[in-house]
């Protein structure tokens, strides 16, 4: 049996991934093997707070986000963090008439969306009951599509506080690259990952200087080095795959004990689950 992209559990919109069907041979990917998810309350939370934070002192808020699922999600996280008060308490910049707008540059992203939109009989319970209630969860005032290329190259002049949602989600190509070169350098902006960054991408390059805290490194794009002077922030468990515990559980929800061969994974993290595997007594 062969499994694609184990989904996470928990995820808004998409309902939770099938159980696993009986095999011989199973061939697993291990992307997040070596980590935890945490917790989506406390994730939705930390996005408000991080915005909060970022949109203080009038700067914009770029987020790298794959087209197919990672923007719809991002999206639905914004709705219910500007609807619920649970979630507005104390965060003036995100809530009431002055909330600063949230763009969407990405052609890909926005037909995505339409279809997401036009399949609701297929979304998880949580989404079909808000929608029921009137409270659409892929739209919200203040949300704007970027289609147009000459809509684009408008945005880059944008003055002020903005969410900015474009591609690609490991900042290798796309629109996002445009944002990146001309906002990167500017201390008021910051960047927020919400997604898994490939070796050698430009997405692990910032990522890899968020984490290490250095403010006036280089990292290129589009063939050239640009100073990264704004702040990089970094949530993990926006991820669209499974954490160790999730690819620990699918397996065990499956009859018998298949062959396992993992993929689709660094080194580092095959190797974590792998271990895992073997001292539940799983054959890989």
């Amino acid at each position: 049996f062969f499994r694609g992209d184990v989904g996470s559990r928990e995820k808004p919109i998409l309902p939770d991934p099938d159980p696993a069907p009986a095999s011989d041979v199973v061939i697993l990917e291990s992307t997040y093997g070596d980590r935890l998810h945490g917790d989506r309350t406390a994730r939705v939370a930390q996005l408000a707070g991080i915005l909060n934070r970022c949109l203080a002192d009038g700067g914009k808020v770029f987020i790298p986000a794959f087209a197919l699922g990672r923007t719809q999600e991002i999206i639905y996280e914004l709705d219910r963090i500007f609807a619920e008060p649970d979630y507005c308490q104390g965060l003036g910049h995100l809530c009431g008439a002055d909330r600063p707008p949230v763009f969407v540059d990405s052609p890909l992203g926005l037909t995505v969306t339409d279809i997401y939109s036009r399949l609701s009989e297929f979304w998880d319970e949580e989404a079909r009951h808000l929608l029921a209630r009137g409270d659409h969860p892929l739209d919200f005032d203040a949300l704007f599509s970027v289609k147009k290329f000459h809509e684009h190259q408008q945005l880059l002049d944008w003055k002020g506080a903005a969410i900015i949602i474009a591609g690609s989600g490991m900042c290798n190509g796309g629109r996002i690259i445009d944002h990146l070169i001309g906002g990167i350098g500017k201390p008021e902006n910051d960047i927020v990952i919400v997604g898994y960054q490939a070796e050698g991408t430009a997405g692990r390059a910032i990522q890899q200087l968020g984490n290490a805290g250095k403010t006036g490194g280089s990292v290129r794009l589009d063939g050239r080095p640009v100073t990264v002077r704004a702040g990089v922030h970094e949530i993990s468990s926006y991820s669209a795959h499974a954490d160790q515990q999730g690819l620990l559980d699918w397996v065990a929800s499956m009859d018998g004990k298949p062959q396992i061969k993992l993929v689709h994974g660094e080194a580092r993290a095959q190797k974590a689950l792998a271990e895992k595997l073997v001292g539940r007594g799983d054959h890989v």
